[in-house]
């Protein structure tokens, strides 16, 4: 049994789910509503209306991630299907990646549909955002998507059940999209002036939400609004190859936050 036969059992159970079908609803009924309020002009660059379905798509993916990722672990080990799957030639690597790109596809399928059903209709009556616009928010959710279902990964490893789980998302979900302004402005009120510029990097480097947001409003052309201690942000995705460094750091942070949910899965493998 390889990470293939895991995925594909992860696709089935996750449209079988009806989570799944709660936030491709949400993600459909708020993207409409977006291309209503602007229904007489279509959306080009970093507007009111494009900063709007950032700030949406900010809310929605993490959270939707976060809780499908890590309630998909947690129910191995409540409903004791990760005790039969012991029983099977299994690696806790193959387990592991296998439900990373099962849950990554069926997260990236419900904001497909979401995304088709919204773009079809501001086609066809007008006021629908840019083509490229459009490309860059499907990267942004799929980016965040990816990344987010990677800390799942870890959450749903620590957590003995769904409670857990479900605080435990909540919570990173509110400390990284909600909070994250204020956390920031505290932490760098501590800091020496000296170190704000290299403490901002590490710590926008910690929360995927802020780095993926980053990424699309410097891409969307809003990157003046961000203010000079983001210029060489600015700089470095301006570049011919900003895309390709960011597509590499995004999947570094990935791996780094699949693997830690790895060592300690494998970990309680051998104690069981």
């Amino acid at each position: 049994m390889d990470f293939r036969t895991i995925a594909i059992r992860e696709i089935r159970m996750g449209f079988r789910n009806p989570w799944a079908y709660s936030f491709m609803a949400l993600f459909i009924v708020f993207s409409i509503i977006l291309l209503l309020i602007n229904a007489r002009n279509a959306v080009e660059g970093y507007s009111g209306v494009t900063s709007a379905m950032l700030n949406l798509i900010l809310y929605l993916v993490p959270l939707m991630s976060l809780l499908l990722g890590s309630f998909s672990l947690t129910a191995e080990k409540e409903e004791g299907s990760w005790r039969l799957l012991s029983a099977y030639p299994l690696g806790t690597l193959s387990f592991i990646v296998g439900k990373y790109a099962g849950l990554t596809l069926v997260l990236w399928v419900i904001m497909f549909v979401g995304y088709g059903v919204s773009g079809m209709l501001g086609a066809v009556f007008g006021g629908g955002f840019a083509i490229s616009d459009f490309v860059l928010f499907i990267a942004f959710s799929m980016g965040l998507s990816f990344l987010f279902v990677a800390i799942a990964m870890m959450i749903g490893t620590f957590a003995r059940n769904r409670w857990q789980a479900l605080t435990i998302s909540v919570s990173i979900w509110f400390f990284a999209v909600i909070g994250w302004s204020s956390l920031l402005v505290a932490i760098l009120g501590m800091v020496p002036y000296l170190y704000v510029k290299p403490a901002l990097i590490f710590l926008t480097f910690l929360n995927p939400a802020e780095l993926v947001r980053l990424f699309v409003i410097v891409k969307l052309g809003g990157g003046s609004i961000l203010g000079p201690e983001y210029y060489d942000w600015v700089h470095w995705i301006g570049r011919a190859d900003g895309t390709l460094w960011f597509i590499l750091i995004c999947t570094l942070w990935a791996a780094v936050a699949a693997g830690i949910a790895y060592i300690i899965w494998e970990r309680g493998r051998h104690r069981e």
